[in-house]
């Protein structure tokens, strides 16, 4: 679904104003430190000995199936940075610093300066293609003007790109792991071209989390198993990151310069809840709920549950489109989001 053009009921006040007040209210905004705690000590008990059975079977074959067990947990620790940068566990920034730069530079190779400063982006201005990163042109196009700019291979991929999403996910790991060292080593004009506020520190997290990473593997298996173990790994892991982010905004309304959002109308019709239940919750790290979370990015992710009657209850009383759908519906609308973009292209 594409729009250059958003309608939306008149605007009579401030009305994310007075959903806040309700949300308020309902005391949806406290934090919650005793079920973070627990969280956090499951999430990483688990990733911790995810690594000591890498340690245990040793030069073995089955070290591919660990590979995938452990994809799953990376990207369950990704989550936890993605809570971190939104300061979700803490209103101080210190340990949220503190959580984000182990979650994410240390135990995953994540650049968490860079990724917090690109997802700020994202949600300042979700899917506006201009102001938008997560879609802004690149291996894959989202709007008719990103994919009439495309030459050479890259229109080659722009014409198949629905096709070929899930299979270039693979990559996405590598992506990430090559953005985050561009971001915190990358200069132009003698100035850094990323703004990184622990930079010193991002750049020692990273080189510890590459050399235990991958001395730890070669040390237990063959280079042969380590590597496929490092495909496998890293190619599942970016699977998983594409596919719990895809179902929030793809195919959902693109906002142009001549769109006169305010902020709830921008955050609302522009995102999409997933359904599902518990265990969507738990796979998608509660992204799901993603117009409660756009709406309110510092609420605890536990909370965003109870927070949807309230809000799909609010923007009924407005008239505002409420996007819901199950999680293979929402890759089918993104998907021919994807389809649609690319036709042009298919008929030249």
């Amino acid at each position: 679904m594409t729009s250059s053009t958003l309608t939306a009921p008149a605007r009579r006040g401030s009305d994310y104003a007075r959903l806040s007040r309700r949300v308020a209210e309902a005391g949806l905004f406290a934090r919650r430190p005793a079920r973070y705690a627990l969280r956090i000590g499951l999430t990483l008990g688990a990733f911790l000995a995810g690594w000591a059975l890498v340690v245990a079977v040793g030069d073995s074959w089955a070290q591919l199936a660990l590979a995938a067990v452990l994809a799953v947990a990376t990207t369950q620790v990704s989550f936890l940075g993605h809570d971190a940068g939104h300061r979700q566990m803490f209103r101080r920034r210190g340990p949220s610093e503190l959580v984000g730069l182990l979650a994410g530079n240390l135990a995953v190779g994540l650049s968490y300066g860079w990724w917090v400063e690109k997802h700020n982006r994202h949600h300042a201005n979700p899917n506006h293609a201009d102001e938008d990163p997560d879609v802004g042109a690149g291996a894959l196009v989202w709007t008719p003007e990103q994919a009439a700019a495309t030459r050479g291979f890259g229109r080659w991929l722009a014409r198949r790109q629905a096709w070929l999403f899930f299979p270039m996910l693979l990559l996405e790991g590598l992506a990430l792991h090559v953005a985050s060292v561009r971001a915190v080593t990358g200069r132009a004009d003698g100035r850094w071209r990323t703004p990184v506020r622990h930079r010193a520190a991002e750049a020692v997290l990273l080189v510890a989390h590459a050399a235990g990473y991958l001395g730890l593997l070669f040390a237990v298996m063959s280079p042969a198993k380590a590597l496929l173990f490092v495909a496998v790994h890293q190619g599942l892991w970016g699977l998983y990151m594409g596919c719990a982010f895809a179902p929030n905004h793809k195919g959902m309304p693109m906002p142009s310069a001549e769109d006169d959002l305010d902020y709830l109308r921008k955050q609302v019709l522009t995102s999409r809840n997933v359904r599902g239940g518990r265990f969507v919750d738990v796979a998608l790290g509660a992204l799901n709920y993603q117009i409660e979370h756009h709406l309110f990015p510092n609420m605890p992710r536990a909370n965003l549950r109870r927070a949807r009657p309230i809000v799909q209850a609010f923007c009924a009383e407005q008239g505002l489109p409420y996007a819901e759908t199950g999680l293979i519906e929402s890759y089918r609308q993104g998907l021919a989001h994807l389809h649609a973009v690319g036709r042009p292209l298919r008929r030249g």
